[in-house]
């Protein structure tokens, strides 16, 4: 990813950890930042505000593997200007980072599938009974086993 944004004309600075990348930051305000929602030390949602709070105006787009509704709307809400699921193309992250909502929605033509949507939707009610795996379940009208076994595989594209 950094040497196709290099490729691109931006001066790349990566981080590998939450830590670093909190130190990268007060080295140096970013103007961009892409930001992966896990860490091996933390979340990404603890360094969205970062870029703002270090310099006006800077945008901030997650880019993540486990992309449910829940953290797409804490991302959001934390100043993130997108939030992109892997594997996100580079074209899409430098439009999303340029500004050009003509090129991202082009590529947003291409919607979820049924599995993705029911998946997107179980996510959200669990983020919304606290991660309780028992309450969601009474939620959805699901036994409790199965819903366990659902939340344990990974997302559906």
């Amino acid at each position: 990813m950094s040497r196709e944004l290099e490729q691109r004309g931006f001066d790349v600075v990566s981080a590998d950890s939450l830590a670093n990348g909190l130190e990268r930051l007060r080295a140096g305000a970013p103007a961009c930042a892409v930001i992966d929602l896990r860490l091996g030390d933390g979340s990404g949602l603890d360094l969205v505000a970062a870029p703002q709070e270090a310099r006006h105006g800077a945008r901030s787009v997650i880019l993540t593997g486990y992309g449910n509704i829940a953290t797409a709307v804490a991302a959001v809400k934390l100043g993130a200007i997108d939030y992109l699921t892997k594997p996100a193309d580079v074209e899409d992250i430098v439009a999303v980072l340029a500004g050009n909502d003509e090129a991202r929605a082009e590529s947003l033509v291409n919607s979820m599938s049924a599995d993705r949507v029911r998946w997107e939707h179980i996510q959200r009610i669990y983020e919304l009974c606290d991660r309780n795996v028992s309450e969601t379940a009474r939620r959805l009208s699901v036994h409790r086993r199965t819903l366990q076994r659902i939340l344990a595989k990974h997302a559906r594209r």
